[in-house]
C-alpha cells in the first residue's frame, strides 16, 4: 500500500523505493528516504535527533516542521498569546485524504482548524491544509492557509500571519554550502545586541557556509536555493515563501539544547523557506498557498569557495 496509517503517523511509499513519514502531531515530516540516479539505494536524507521527542509530547527537534502564524517570538498584536514559532508544529492534525497515487507519486492532505486550546490563545478564523507529496527524488509540501472570516466589512477582516518550513537537511554541516545568496540582504540573529540583530546586512559570499554558529534571516532570496557537500546536495524551490533562513548552531548553542543528540549540529544544516519578513495576508475567503519541492541532485555540483 502506497499510503498506511499507523499509531499517530502516516507512511508514504513510492514505486521505486522512496518513502516519507510524517506525524499527525504537527503535521511534521519526520522521515524522506531516497536514492539518485547514480546511487539508487533509498537512504535518509533529513535529520532527527536521537533525543527528540516523538511521542506527542513537544516539538520534534529534525524533520521538517511547520511554523504558522509566527516565526521566532510573536511581534503581531494578534499572534502576543502564542509561543515561539506558533501553534502548528504542536497541534494533532486530522489525515484527510490521499490526493494522489500514481507512478509518478504519492500525496496526502493533512488538516487544521481551530479547536479550543487554539481559540485561547489565537482568536481568528482560519483552516489549513497541508498536502505532502512523495516522487522518486523528491519531496513537496504545500501548506494552504484560508481566511475562513465571513466578514463584508471594511477595511477587510484580513488574516495576518508568518509561515516557515523548518527543514532539518542531513548532511556533514563543516562542509555544506548553500547558494545563491550573494547580494541577498539579511538579518544576523546571532550578534549580542537587539540593535544589531534588527539591522540589514549584505552576504559578500559566493557560498554561505555554517562552520560557525550561524542564524540568519534572508529578505525576498529568490526562492530557488542549492545546498551542497562534497558527493551530494539538494535544491529547494519555493512558490510564494520570499523569505529563507540559514541555521546550524554549531557546538556554541546545540549543546545547550536538551533534545539535541551529542554532535548533532554535525549532522545537518537548516534551510527554511518562509515568509517571515512582514506578514503574509489574506482577505476574507481567500487562501494562500505556499510551496517547496526539494530535489535531490543526481550529479556533485560545487562551487570553489571552501
Amino acid at each position: 500500500m502506497p499510503v498506511t496509517q499507523a499509531s499517530g503517523r502516516v507512511t508514504l511509499t513510492h514505486a521505486k523505493g522512496s518513502s516519507v513519514e510524517l506525524l499527525l502531531y504537527g503535521a511534521t515530516v519526520i522521515s524522506w528516504k531516497a536514492g539518485t540516479i547514480t546511487e539508487p539505494q533509498p537512504i535518509e536524507r533529513l535529520f532527527v535527533s536521537s533525543k527528540a521527542a516523538v511521542d506527542g509530547s513537544k516539538p520534534v527537534r529534525g524533520g521538517i516542521p511547520v511554523i504558522f502564524p509566527c516565526f521566532g517570538p510573536p511581534s503581531h498584536p494578534e499572534h502576543m498569546k502564542l509561543a515561539q514559532h506558533g501553534f502548528a508544529r504542536n497541534e494533532v492534525w486530522e489525515f484527510d485524504s490521499i490526493v494522489t497515487d500514481n507512478d509518478e507519486g504519492v500525496s496526502v492532505r493533512l488538516t487544521l482548524e481551530p479547536t479550543a486550546g487554539i481559540i485561547a490563545k489565537y482568536d481568528r478564523p482560519f483552516y489549513l491544509a497541508y498536502v505532502v507529496t512523495l516522487a522518486e527524488h523528491q519531496i513537496s509540501t504545500d501548506l494552504h492557509v484560508t481566511n475562513t472570516s465571513t466578514s463584508t466589512a471594511y477595511p477587510p477582516d484580513n488574516l495576518e500571519f508568518q509561515v516557515l518550513f523548518h527543514n532539518y537537511i542531513r548532511a556533514p554541516a563543516n562542509d555544506v554550502l548553500v547558494f545563491p545568496l550573494q547580494n541577498k540582504s539579511y538579518f544576523d540573529k546571532t550578534e549580542a545586541s537587539e540593535e544589531a540583530r534588527n539591522k540589514s546586512k549584505v552576504e559578500t559570499r559566493a557560498g554561505v557556509d555554517v562552520r560557525q554558529f550561524t542564524d540568519s534571516v534572508y529578505e525576498d532570496a529568490g526562492g530557488k536555493y542549492e545546498v551542497t557537500w562534497p558527493g551530494g546536495g539538494v535544491e529547494i524551490t519555493v512558490r510564494e515563501l520570499k523569505d529563507v533562513v540559514v541555521w546550524n548552531p554549531q557546538q556554541a548553542a546545540g549543546a545547550k539544547m536538551g533534545d539535541m543528540e551529542d554532535g548533532g549540529w554535525e549532522r545537518y544544516v537548516c534551510v527554511e523557506p518562509g515568509y517571515v519578513r512582514g506578514f503574509a495576508k489574506i482577505e476574507p475567503g481567500k487562501t494562500w498557498i505556499g510551496q517547496q519541492v526539494i530535489s535531490l541532485i543526481h550529479h556533485e555540483r560545487r562551487i570553489n569557495q571552501l
